[in-house]
């Protein structure tokens, strides 16, 4: 089972933005949902 990230995104410009600017600016951010693989573990 894949592990999920949640990021969020400005819904203008593509750029992810911090948490706090989905809070203060609902209408123009997005939440997204983005699948984490697991991580190669080095020799």
């Amino acid at each position: 089972m894949s592990k999920t990230s949640t990021r969020v995104r400005d819904a203008r410009t593509g750029q992810f933005v911090p948490s706090r600017e989905a809070d203060r600016r609902p209408a123009t951010t997005v939440t997204e949902k983005i699948k984490v693989g697991p991580t190669k573990k080095r020799k």
